[in-house]
């Protein structure tokens, strides 16, 4: 028996191991089996080059779990080790202490469990014992067993194996007992080892006996993983239900991909994986981290940010790389430049791939362009350069149902659609129902409307303002539709401005008074033909409000009310018969009224041309006094005005059924006023 201490110069190295190189204690699983695959697959490699003459057999790993022992035993049939091997890989850890390690290693960890041996060490992460039973391929060679529990302390002896290979016995600790449930188990190895490149086998496979009506173990293997998944083989020979079985085994719950992009690529790197565009039903389906990283087909990591672009890992499927930077966990990425070069050769890769099928069958490219639509605006919106190549297969649909890419669709609204200024102006809708009218007033007028209902449509449109030259996006309903393209200087209206301002404030006096909403009322001659009222919303306060919805930094806009216009159709005869008929109910009433304001307005006035070059102090108070005494008679007056204004509104229902009418085709009229406006709309049918 030989018996001496592992070779570090630190007291004790397996603090270090639990606390510094792995994040997460169930990484021993994944490491313990990849060096029993690692050793396995060294034997194929060496009986490729003659090396191993012997025939292999059976070269499955066997996984097996003992839990009155509490031990999880990883068995393979690979190259085994001597005595002198064990000396070498599993005692001598070149550490010149923690202190050095940590200082020499923190800025280029990558690869340090191939170099230093360390996978083999997070067995302690779970186990108060660790026992290494060992026999090596070469002739001649006798098996070993070799102890640690957990202290530099271990023992080599003379053991018993018929074979050549390794037994790696974990006795688990006290507080991870959580390791040694079977199902807890079964679930880690499909986690990490669903893909390795050598059988593991847990258990054997169940059927159901009549006789003992129970599920009962075979003698056949249970086999947890798939040794060449799809990724690995050639595109060419793989038909589009392949892709779609691998997907349904990836992801059993969800609906069937709308595309898929093989990857692979040997030079400047290695990368071989399957992305593909979920079909996302709603945002509550959008989720990240969807994208499995392997390394030789070990499973790494689903937190994905920093190989794939971000607008990417809204993509579901597999990346494998032995060339993506790892630190010694093999948990978290090393942030470089050959990942850099990984992610824009990605996004390239999916570009080429959506503007190939976006050329074979655009009809087909159409048809999914709903669905598929959110990721290209994400990536427009987050991945600098994307819109450069994304413009080739970008589309635009409009509210007829018909796609068109950029280049098309300027190539169709070019000659109708530019105002005064020579800008291109877009129209567009985001709700075809609610806008219904809207969206007619414009086609009526020749213009044609985009439909952009999309999740992330709205917050595209800056974007695409910027790279579009000397073009504007607007709502339909963002004006009245001869103001929302201009074509010429704005004509006053021939309405008298006094009678502008009484209708004005006929209409602002009984217009919904909430927190949540601010009215305007304009008055505009729109035609005999339009409508009587019309609601309009500002393009910029809307979009700066829908934006605070997704950037930082603009949540002001997102308190502030709604702001709208409502705007009265002066050459309408229902807007015609009020203003007759307030003049004819109050002209007489307002006449003094008026007077005194005006009156009262011109005194202010010289009182106030008669202190303007005064300094403060140089004001009397009598002067004050008199200022404010006038400003008081003004604003009792306006209020007066107001009153009387506000109790004729108040008994008109033409007021009222126009403004309701209004809020009505906006879907803005709810609750109490809805069912007002429906007894008023009986009453009015009389």
């Amino acid at each position: 028996m030989q018996k001496g201490n592992i070779g570090v110069t630190t007291e004790n190295i397996f603090p270090v191991i639990k606390k510094f190189l792995y994040s997460d204690h169930e990484i021993f699983l994944r490491e313990m089996v990849s060096n029993a695959v690692d050793a396995t697959q060294k034997l194929k490699t060496l009986q490729e080059k003659g090396d191993f003459k012997d025939e292999p057999g059976d070269l499955t790993v066997h996984i097996s779990l003992d839990t009155d022992k509490g031990t999880i035993t990883i068995s393979d049939r690979g190259i085994g080790m001597t005595e002198e091997e064990i000396d070498k890989y599993i005692n001598q850890i070149a550490f010149s202490g923690v202190t050095d390690f940590l200082e020499k290693y923190k800025d280029t960890a990558n690869n340090i469990i191939g170099h230093f041996g360390l996978g083999f060490y997070s067995s302690f992460m779970v186990s108060k014992k660790v026992e290494i039973v060992t026999k090596s391929y070469k002739e001649g060679s006798k098996a070993v067993k070799w102890t640690c529990d957990g202290s530099p302390a271990y023992e080599i002896d003379e053991a018993e194996r018929d074979s050549r290979g390794t037994d790696i016995i974990l006795y688990i600790d006290d507080d991870c007992k959580e390791f040694l449930d079977k199902q807890k188990l079964e679930q880690l190895l499909q986690k990490y080892c669903k893909f390795m490149a050598v059988p593991i086998a847990f258990g054997k496979k169940q059927e159901w006996s009549s006789d003992e009506k129970k599920m009962v173990d075979t003698q056949e293997d249970n086999i947890i993983n798939n040794v060449e998944p799809l990724w690995t083989k050639t595109p060419s020979t793989l038909k589009d239900e392949d892709y779609k079985s691998f997907y349904r085994t990836l992801y059993p719950m969800s609906d069937e991909p709308l595309f898929w992009i093989h990857l692979n690529v040997d030079y400047p790197f290695n990368l071989t994986g399957i992305l593909y565009f979920p079909r996302v039903k709603n945002a509550i389906e959008l989720q990240k981290n969807k994208i499995q990283l392997y390394c030789n087909q070990v499973f790494v990591t689903d937190q994905v940010e920093g190989i794939v672009p971000e607008f990417l890992t809204l993509l579901h499927g597999v990346i494998d790389s032995p060339d993506i930077p790892l630190n010694v966990s093999r948990s978290y990425l090393q942030s470089d430049r050959e990942v850099k070069k990984i992610s824009t050769y990605i996004t390239k890769k999916v570009s080429d791939r959506l503007k190939a099928i976006f050329g074979e069958d655009r009809k087909q490219y159409e048809e999914k362009w709903d669905d598929l639509k959110l990721f290209i605006n994400y990536g427009i919106l987050t991945e600098e350069g994307f819109y450069d190549r994304a413009k080739e297969f970008a589309l635009l649909k409009d509210t007829e149902g018909k796609y068109f890419t950029f280049d098309e669709y300027k190539t169709l609204i070019e000659a109708s659609q530019k105002d005064k200024d020579d800008n291109l102006i877009y129209l567009y809708a985001t709700d075809k129902d609610e806008q219904y009218s809207y969206i007619k007033a414009a086609q009526d007028k020749g213009y044609s409307v985009l439909l952009l209902d999309g999740q992330l449509d709205v917050p595209c449109i800056q974007t695409l303002e910027q790279k579009f030259e000397k073009s504007r996006f607007t709502r339909v309903d963002a004006d009245t539709i001869d103001r929302l393209i201009r074509k010429e200087d704005e004509q006053k209206d021939s309405l008298p401005e006094a009678e502008r301002d009484n209708l004005s404030a006929v209409f602002m006096s009984q217009v919904p008074k909430t927190d949540k909403a601010e009215y305007m009322v304009q008055v505009s001659a729109l035609g005999e033909s339009q409508r009587p009222v019309i609601i309009t919303q500002n393009e910029w306060m809307r979009r700066m409000k829908e934006m605070s919805r997704y950037q930082q930094g603009m949540g002001f806009y997102g308190q502030m009310p709604d702001s709208y216009n409502l705007v009265l159709n002066s050459d309408h005869r229902l807007v015609k018969e009020i203003l007759s008929s307030f003049n004819a109910e109050l002209a007489t009433e307002l006449q003094p009224i008026e007077s005194e304001i005006k009156g009262q307005e011109a005194r202010l006035a010289a009182l106030n041309q008669q202190t303007e070059k005064k300094k403060p102090e140089e004001i009397t108070q009598e002067e004050k006094d008199d200022k404010a005494n006038t400003q008081k008679a003004i604003d009792e007056q306006k209020a007066k005005k107001q009153q009387l204004i506000g109790d004729y509104a108040a008994k008109n229902d033409i007021v009222h059924q126009l403004i309701d009418l209004a809020l009505l085709q906006n879907g803005m009229l709810k609750g109490e006023a809805l069912d007002k406006f429906l007894q008023r709309s009986v009453e009015l049918i009389k």
